[in-house]
């Protein structure tokens, strides 16, 4: 693999630890608690701090102008990376970290990358995850290419806050409309010219763009250059660089024809449309003053991690021997987890609590060994639990050398206590991060408040062994402020049960970017398992260290790994056994490959879907083409499994983003699930993503004399090829389901045995309660895997289909989208409605008034697959330069119909009169592909027949 390098890679750290819950409240009209991160790559600059203040202060008015007196920046905490020099007014964070903040000041991850950026994964109205910022940036000098930073920030800040989107579109930056190549902007008052930028050698030059005679579209190089000056002042979400724009768009000025994103995911509707929809909006009332109130600024300085594991050791701890799991995840989490520096105590409690170590610096494995042999034992279980009782020990064992704001603590405990309320305010005043583990079925609300309230990390676990999940729950609590270098990569974490003596085997890919401290870890639940290890060499490992009473080994690799394949196996009777794999970072300046993974929400209540979303990073740059699976596991500890896409359909918002995503509707029962992911890379090419959801960047301005001033050309980041592919695992946290209905689960939506596909049709079918029966069709495609869903009446309907496209081939319209499924993006849809208008209001909003195409002969295929109709437009009368709009949406079996599509138009050339007289019906790619088989397929049993018959002819002579 060509590795990419970054100066230090210390900068992805906040990339990869998870995107934590936001710390921001909307207080009346001012938002307080934001925070702001500086990279540690970022050098040492006192003045870059007063810039970011100063970034906020102009934002703060822009904002409050833009949204008609409403919202402010309140209060601001700024980090300062620990390699800074610390000062007397640097204050300590509290709940405040990397993996929390809301905007990051970064080193470009590639030079001279300084475009702002967003990262936002959901639909129309969804929160984003942060936004990225360059010193640059903050500096002031991007000033002619993205305009003043505080514009920059309420641009970003409206798709992080408001889940709005870009008004420009950079792939076709023209559309046709009313007979004329337009640029796609918001609003259409915006001025400027077309013309052509173009680069070689050295040199650059401006020309005249051109029509294709063909398609009449302008010249693919061709781009708008607005005028300098103007007296327009929407939208910030198209070119917030320019002067005037102050304002976003409305329903007044709203360019409803442009094909850009924030039409396509928000259904036509303005970003002010949008925002009015907001809870932000909802709860607050314009102010009377004039100019917002200043922002209140604090500095905190990150120090070191201080920790404290407080373990439940009550009664119920006993149960399906929990004591030795956990101290197999606590032995794991001291020997691999923790970084080196940290300083890290242990506190155990029942009805009362005890101090079992004070805070101890983690400086070699002297100290791991010590802090290990002051675990708990698997003897040891007293009465009820206390939770309150640990966490106030846990204080006191840190207030002896520290402030408690900042320290973090461990809880784990089975839940088997309703009392945790009484220590809230407590919890609240220390200024503590508390992280849950939850060990068992149990739902107390409790615990999650104290994780949501200090901005913790929340997961479960079962009693399924097997599943490996409080191994993964530990191995999720690496520093929210480490740098990567320090952090232990999951590459693997997998379970099985042997009913006979058998093997577990399997390998693990180890790249070039991981393979120091390089750990396997082995559990089993009877007997000591053989294990053998073997690298690419064949070399092969026996010498695990072995912990026989608590049911364990492990094996250090020496060194660094080497890179390629390695083999596991081990051998055992009946009994389950677990194997968990870890590294770190080969190389300080190299990345590892990382998997951020979690669900898009943390409650849900049948039958509300939910989201699995997983980020696939080498550093900054997203991973495309990896095989992404999510593991997510109910409170009984059953087990569902889904393939993760990045195909920009279903619950994917953009096709290639390195953002992987599914709908989960595989319920089993109420309670606690838990989310695991395991990324798989190959050795296939991949690239970083064009960005989404980011700030224009302008190629040039017209200035007052005419004079078209241009910038430097955008830069891009190149592919890179992977030689080796990645193994990497994450958990995703736990997430609450609550009214799923008692049932099994199973694929009511789908038949139950695939058509034969050498049968070209089948009976007609019957009529469906909304719709006229039609004529035999040809059989369906066989089908793929599917997740599974419960059996119940059906209540999910096909997912929206948002890549609808459109274009023209010899007077006919082909069409392609992303199939959905009978329920979001599983299954397969019963039947499509596609609509078309000369008029785009009618179609979006009056959809089943608008001409209905002829879809006899199109029948969808299963979720995922891509869909290709080419029909003759007819009943609508068509002119030379004509725009046709067209919608889809999908029905299934129960007749329930996804929203209707992103709209997609195309431009028509009068056709010949020859094409005009063709009135057969359109027809989709699989039905040509059917029908050509069905007619090979009855070619063969003539000839086999044929053949017969001459054979008996000759018999009988």
């Amino acid at each position: 693999m060509v590795p990419f390098k970054m100066p230090i890679m210390v900068l992805t750290l906040y990339l990869l630890q998870g995107t934590g819950a936001s710390l921001i409240k909307l207080n009346g009209n001012g938002y307080e608690d934001v925070v702001i991160a500086i990279d540690p790559n970022v050098p040492e600059d006192e003045k870059l701090i007063q810039q970011i203040e100063d970034m906020i202060s102009e934002a703060s008015t822009y904002l409050y102008r833009a949204t008609e007196k409403r919202f402010y920046f309140e209060s601001v905490s700024i980090l300062i990376p620990k390699t800074w020099q610390p000062k007397s007014d640097y204050e300590k964070p509290k709940h405040e970290t990397y993996k929390n903040a809301d905007i990051i000041i970064e080193v470009p991850n590639s030079p001279g990358n300084d475009i702002p950026r967003n990262d936002q994964f959901g639909k129309c109205g969804e929160r984003g995850e942060r936004i990225y910022l360059t010193p640059r940036i903050i500096r002031g000098e991007m000033l002619n290419v993205f305009g003043p930073k505080g514009k920059v920030l309420v641009h970003e800040w409206a798709h992080f806050r408001w889940g709005v989107f870009e008004e420009y579109n950079e792939d076709n930056p023209f559309y046709q409309f009313d007979g004329k190549n337009v640029p796609v902007k918001c609003s259409e008052g915006i001025t400027g010219t077309n013309k052509v930028y173009a680069c070689s050698g050295g040199s650059c030059s401006i020309r005249d763009c051109w029509t294709d005679p063909k398609t009449g579209k302008l010249n693919k190089d061709c781009m708008f250059i607005p005028d300098k000056v103007q007296s327009e002042k929407a939208s910030i979400m198209f070119m917030q660089s320019i002067d005037s724009v102050v304002e976003f768009c409305t329903e007044k000025n709203h360019n409803r024809f442009a094909p850009n994103l924030q039409n396509k995911m928000c259904y036509l509707k303005s970003t002010w449309e949008v925002i009015q929809d907001s809870e932000d909006y909802k709860k607050s009332t314009p102010m009377m003053a004039a100019e917002p109130p200043k922002s209140r600024f604090s500095l905190k300085q990150i120090g070191e991690r201080i920790l404290v594991l407080v373990i439940d050791t009550s009664r119920s701890m006993k149960v399906g021997n929990r004591l030795n799991r956990l101290r197999q995840a606590l032995q794991f989490f001291l020997l691999q987890i923790i970084e080196k520096g940290s300083w890290t105590g242990i506190v155990t409690f029942d009805s009362s609590a005890t101090i079992q170590s004070e805070l101890m610096q983690i400086e070699s494995d002297v100290q791991r060994k010590t802090l290990i042999s002051r675990l708990p034992t698997v003897t040891v279980a007293g009465g009820g639990a206390h939770i309150c009782s640990g966490l106030r020990t846990a204080f006191m064992v840190v207030k002896k050398k520290f402030l408690t704001d900042g320290s973090e603590m461990v809880l784990l405990t089975d839940g088997e206590d309703n009392t945790t309320n009484t220590c809230f305010e407590e919890v609240k005043q220390s200024g503590a991060i508390i992280h849950t583990i939850v060990l068992g079925p149990s739902t107390e609300k409790g615990l999650e408040k104290l994780s949501e309230m200090t901005g913790g990390m929340k997961t479960t676990a079962t009693d399924n062994v097997q599943n490996n999940g409080l191994i993964d729950a530990f191995s999720a609590l690496s520093s929210g402020n480490a740098a990567i270098t320090q952090r232990s990569i999951e590459l693997e974490s997998k379970g099985i049960t042997l009913t006979n003596e058998g093997w577990m085997n399997g390998t693990v890919i180890f790249d070039n970017t991981v393979g120091k401290d390089t750990l396997f870890l082995v559990t089993w639940t009877a007997q000591q398992p053989e294990m053998f290890v073997t690298d690419p060499s064949g070399n092969i490992y026996k010498n695990f260290a072995v912990e026989t009473s608590s049911q364990m080994a492990y094996l250090q690799i020496p060194n660094t790994a080497q890179v390629g394949i390695w083999t596991y196996s081990l051998k055992s009777s009946a009994q389950t056994l677990t194997l968990t794999i870890t590294s770190r970072a080969a190389n300080p300046t190299v990345p590892p490959f990382t998997v951020d993974s979690r669900m898009h929400k943390d409650t849900s209540s049948f039958p509300s879907p939910m989201i699995v979303y997983a980020e696939v990073h080498q550093g900054s740059l997203p991973i495309l083409g990896a095989n992404v699976t999510a593991l997510i596991e109910s409170a009984d500890g059953t087990t569902v499994t889904l393939q993760l896409l990045d195909n920009g359909a279903g619950a994917d918002s953009f096709k290639n983003d390195g953002v992987y995503s599914r709908y989960f509707l595989g319920y089993k029962t109420d309670g606690q699930y838990s989310l695991k992911v395991r990324a798989l890379g190959r050795t296939n090419t991949q690239r970083s993503r064009s960005q989404v959801n980011r700030a224009m960047y302008i190629q040039g301005s017209i200035n007052q004399a005419g004079q078209i001033q241009v910038n430097k050309p955008k830069p891009t980041v190149g592919p890179f090829i992977s030689q080796t592919g990645f193994n990497v695992v994450s958990s995703g946290g736990s997430f609450y389901v609550s009214n799923v209905p008692s049932s099994q689960p199973s694929k009511p939506s789908q038949p139950s045995q695939p058509s034969q596909p050498s049968r070209p049709s089948q009976p007609s079918r019957p009529s469906q309660p909304s719709r006229p029966s039609r004529p035999s069709r040809p059989s369906r495609p066989s089908r793929p895997s599917q997740p599974d869903v419960l059996d119940t009446p059906d209540v999910f309907p096909p997912s929206r289909i948002r890549d609808l496209d459109a274009s023209v081939e010899k007077g006919h319209i082909r069409l392609t989208w992303t199939a959905p499924g009978d329920d979001f993006d599983t299954g397969r849809a019963d039947r499509y409605i596609i609509r078309m208008s000369k008029d785009l209001p009618t179609l979006s909003s009056y959809f089943d008034s608008a001409l209905q195409v002829n879809t006899d002969n199109l029948i969808p295929n299963y979720a995922n697959s891509k869909e290709v109709f080419v029909f003759k437009p007819k009943g609508l009368r068509i002119e030379n330069g004509t725009v046709i709009y067209l919608a889809i949406k999908a029905v299934d079996k129960a007749n329930l119909m996804s929203p209707i599509s992103n709209i997609a138009q195309v431009y028509m050339f009068t056709s010949s009169p020859k094409d005009q007289n063709d009135s057969s019906p359109g027809t989709s790619i699989s039905i040509i592909v059917l029908s050509v088989v069905g007619i090979l397929v009855a070619i063969a049993i003539i000839a086999c027949v044929i053949v017969y018959l001459l054979s008996n002819t000759r018999t009988q002579d």
